[in-house]
C-alpha cells in the first residue's frame, strides 16, 4: 500500500519507519542529529510551515499534513492489497 505524504509525492507504507508531529520532531535531540547528518535525504513537501516529519530509510519528508491524517490514512485498506 501506498501512502500520500504531499505534493503528489506516494511512500510505500512499509518503507515507513516513523511519522512524528512537528513538536516532537522539534524537541528531540535524536531525531535533529539524524536529520543533521541525512541533510541530503530532506524533501520539504509543504509550501509553507510543515505539520509533521515522514522519515523512511532513504528519505525523510516534511509534510503539510497533519500525523493523525497520514497515520488515518495509512491504516486504511485498499483494494491493491488483495490483488
Amino acid at each position: 500500500m501506498y501512502l500520500h505524504v504531499g505534493e503528489d509525492i506516494l511512500v510505500r507504507t512499509r518503507d515507513i519507519i516513523a511519522i512524528l508531529d512537528k513538536e516532537t520532531a522539534n524537541t528531540s535531540p535524536l531525531l535533529e542529529q539524524y536529520i543533521a547528518r541525512h541533510r541530503e535525504q530532506v524533501v520539504n513537501l509543504s509550501r509553507g510551515a510543515y505539520k509533521s516529519v515522514v522519515v523512511t530509510d532513504d528519505t525523510i519528508y516534511y509534510s503539510p499534513l497533519a500525523s493523525g491524517t497520514l497515520k488515518k490514512r495509512s491504516q486504511k485498506l485498499s483494494v491493491q492489497e488483495f490483488i
